[in-house]
């Protein structure tokens, strides 16, 4: 089941590079922070999309119709975000407080302790908090669905929690893979025009430079923007495992 939904999602964000490249564009302009918004309210519609389908079905790719509404959504996925990640933060910050109390041998080892719990408490944070996003799309988007915290964890206790770790253990594994396959490709293939430049007497500086600038522009307005729709289509597939 899970590689079916690798398998789904690797296709399903290929399904039209016209949106990739929108995408693409809007993350240019993510240094004036509004347009990070419309990334994760996209990508959140991807989910809306995924939890009301079904493996290897025929949904389409969200469209940019509705610009505000995509905007709205992306606010309220940032909020969720946050909120969820705010308790592993605020048990880190209690063990170093007490480790500031006591004396040097103790504050060590209460360090470490934190540092563990901090850990678990992320990764169970993160879980809930994408599992809350399915949540609040399967139920038409109620914002209050992604705090339901007794019913999230029954979800994941339906799917399991083993296959929920796996399962993005999987994602992190073929996010890095893929980027790195892509950057390498490029890489490689200019730097062979480097070297045959070079041999035969061309600026092999300018031709590396280039490829930089490719590999960039291959990774913003493509590689980028078709990793975030496979997280979330995956994410969203996940969730329809206990449906």
């Amino acid at each position: 089941m899970i590689l079916d939904i690798y398998k789904d999602s690797l296709e399903y964000s290929a399904k039209d590079w016209k949106t990739l490249v929108i995408l693409g564009v809007i993350c240019l302009f993510n240094f004036l922070l509004l347009p990070v918004f419309l990334i994760t309210g996209y990508n959140y519609r991807v989910i809306d999309t995924a939890v009301h389908g079904i493996i290897n079905g025929r949904d389409p790719l969200p469209d940019f119709e509705d610009i505000i509404g995509i905007f709205v959504d992306g606010v309220k996925v940032v909020i969720v975000q946050v909120v969820y990640l705010l308790v592993p933060f605020i048990i880190f910050m209690i063990f170093v407080i007490v480790a500031g109390i006591v004396d040097n041998v103790a504050s060590a080892g209460i360090m470490i302790i934190g540092a563990l719990l901090t850990f678990v408490a992320l990764i169970v944070s993160c879980l809930m908090s994408q599992m809350g996003l399915c949540h609040m799309a399967y139920n038409e988007g109620a914002f209050s669905k992604a705090f339901a915290v007794s019913e999230i964890k029954e979800v994941i206790d339906e799917i399991g929690w083993f296959e929920c770790i796996i399962t993005y253990l999987g994602l992190i594994i073929i996010t890095i893979v893929i980027s790195f396959v892509v950057t390498a490709l490029i890489g490689l293939i200019f730097t062979a025009l480097g070297i045959s430049g070079f041999a035969l007497g061309a600026n092999a500086g300018g031709i590396f430079a280039l490829g930089m600038f490719i590999n960039a522009l291959v990774s913003m307005f493509i590689v980028g923007p078709y990793l975030s729709i496979f997280n979330s289509r995956s994410i969203g597939l996940l969730y329809t495992m206990q449906i």
